[in-house]
This record gives C-alpha cells, sequence and structure tokens, in this order.
C-alpha cells in the first residue's frame, strides 16, 4: 500500500532571475555573486515576513508563506530592494515573481502538486522586476495592501487545460495607495483597468476592420465581374473614413482632440470622393471652410474637449 499522500493549504511563492543562462555564459563569477546577493535579499524578506523557502535550483526560489498579505508584501519588499541595486557595478539580477494560494503536496520540506505549479506559470508570464498573483490571491489581499492591481485577463499557463484570471500588482519605490473597487460578488466580473479598455477598443476596431476588408473584397469582385467602369473606390472611401472616425479617441492628444481628427479623416474622404468624380469643380473646399470654421469656433470660442 503506499504511503499517503500529505497535503496542506498554503501560498506559494516562484520567482527566477531574467536571463540568467545568457549572464552565466558571459561572466560566471559576476552572476554567481549577483545570485548569491539576491538570494540574501529574498531570504532577509522571506524570513522577516514568516515565510521559508522550500527548494532553490539554480536561479529559481520556491518558498511558502501561511499568510497571502504577508507573501505579497514579502515579494514587493524584494523587488523595491532588488530594484535600487539596479545601478550597482555589474547590476543585479532581475527576478520575476508568481504567487498563488493552493493545495499542495508535501515531501519533506519539498513541495509539489498545482499549487506551486501554478505559481510557477505566474511567474514565467511576469515582467522582469514584476509580481503577478492569482484571483485566490487577489481576493484575499485586495482589501488588505495599500498596493494597485491591474487585472490582467483570463490567461492560460502552459500545460494547464483551464484559463486562470491574472493580476499585476503595481507598487512603485513607496507602494501606491491605490485600491481597486471591490467586487459585489464572486460572480461580478474583475474590474477593469484603462489600459485594458483600450486593448479591448482596439482588438473591437480590429475585428471591425477585418469585416471591412471582407466586405471591401466582395465589392470588388463584383466590380471586377461586372462589366467596364468601376465603383468600389466609393464605398472603398466610405468604409475607410468610418473606420478612421472610430479609431480617432485612441490617437488623440491634448494638442489634437478627436473631434479635430475626425474632421481631418472627413475632409480627406471628401477630398477623394472630389477627385473620384471630377467635373471640373473643386466642391470640397465649401465643406471644409465650414468645418474650419467649426473648429476656430470651438478653439477660441466653445470649451475645448
Amino acid at each position: 500500500m503506499s504511503a499517503k499522500i500529505e497535503r496542506k493549504l498554503t501560498t506559494i511563492l516562484a520567482a527566477d532571475a531574467e536571463g540568467y543562462s545568457a549572464r552565466m555564459e558571459a561572466d560566471e563569477a559576476a552572476t554567481f555573486d549577483a545570485l548569491h546577493k539576491a538570494r540574501e535579499v529574498f531570504a532577509k524578506f522571506i524570513s522577516r515576513h514568516n515565510g521559508r523557502i522550500a527548494n532553490t535550483a539554480g536561479d529559481a526560489i520556491i518558498a511558502e508563506f501561511p499568510s497571502v498579505v504577508e507573501a505579497v508584501s514579502c515579494a514587493i519588499e524584494v523587488q523595491q530592494e532588488l530594484g535600487q541595486t539596479q545601478s550597482a557595478p555589474g547590476g543585479a539580477l532581475r527576478f520575476r515573481i508568481g504567487i498563488h494560494l493552493g493545495d499542495v503536496m508535501i515531501d519533506g520540506d519539498d513541495l509539489l502538486g498545482e499549487g506551486v505549479n501554478l505559481a510557477a506559470r505566474l511567474e514565467t508570464m511576469a515582467d522582469p522586476g514584476g509580481i503577478l498573483v492569482s484571483q485566490q490571491v487577489y481576493d484575499q489581499v485586495e482589501n488588505k495592501l495599500t498596493v494597485g492591481f491591474e487585472y490582467l485577463g483570463e490567461k492560460r499557463p502552459k500545460n494547464f487545460s483551464g484559463d486562470v484570471s491574472v493580476y499585476r500588482v503595481s507598487s512603485g519605490a513607496k507602494p501606491a495607495r491605490i485600491r481597486v473597487a471591490r467586487q459585489t460578488s464572486k460572480n461580478s466580473p474583475p474590474p477593469k483597468t484603462s489600459q485594458n479598455t483600450d486593448i479591448d477598443q482596439r482588438e473591437n476596431l480590429l475585428r471591425k476592420a477585418k469585416l471591412a476588408g471582407i466586405l471591401l473584397v466582395f465589392l470588388l469582385v463584383i466590380d471586377l465581374t461586372t462589366g467596364p467602369g468601376t465603383f468600389v473606390q466609393y464605398p472603398g472611401i466610405v468604409i475607410l473614413v468610418i473606420l478612421g472616425l472610430l479609431a480617432a479617441p485612441m490617437f488623440a492628444t491634448d494638442r489634437f482632440p478627436p473631434f479635430y481628427l475626425r474632421a481631418a479623416i472627413l475632409i480627406t474622404g471628401l477630398t477623394l470622393l472630389n477627385l473620384f468624380t471630377w467635373s471640373g469643380t473643386l466642391w470640397v473646399i465649401y465643406p471644409a471652410l465650414a468645418l474650419g470654421a467649426i473648429l476656430a469656433i470651438r478653439r477660441y470660442v466653445g470649451p475645448r474637449r
């Protein structure tokens, strides 16, 4: 009969260094010294936050904490201290960190199982110097720490069958006093940041552009198979202008607000229509002057948005 597997619920912190193998190949002595100093930083803060190092292999570190809050606090302080030594001779190693709260198997002092694997996968998805946490960690700490949490969406870790919700810890030299609005229920969708909103808008525009491209190809085929003369340029101009008007807010600046960009796009479309329907009259000048007058009124009289 096989031995009974011992399990427990714990918080796992997984970390490894960016570009460790390449640095070892370039300068073994300096890289070994940097790794030794980084391990001392990890050991100091892990001990300070009542954690323990469960395993090390090369540049990797696996640690566990009885408290989720202590684990995240430890990760933040480690990254802050390592970040302060980046300008030192030789430069400190930059570590990625992933944190997950989950069930693990105990093998002596070592920890195994999906809980450890997910923390390690989160670490591989983190930016150098960054910290990623799972939904389970976020639920425990989002209203207990004065740091920001940026929702990155549903991610599929390597060799995992399902997606997991991933959050990036946002902290600078001093933890930012920003808290994400607490979810009203477990079924509520995770909060969206302005960065995620921009990404959603770009993806939505890209989908519309693909549909417009398919429509234009369809119209071009009809145009080429219906005898002399062409008409596809007219709906093509209209579609491009519409896409430009939709995209304007994403490329606007304080100097060139969305209204200005939309006006320029509209005039460009009307100019192309004027040229394709040329009959000796440059009629586009009239709507251009009208829009110019509106822009001047908004600039010097009305509120600027």
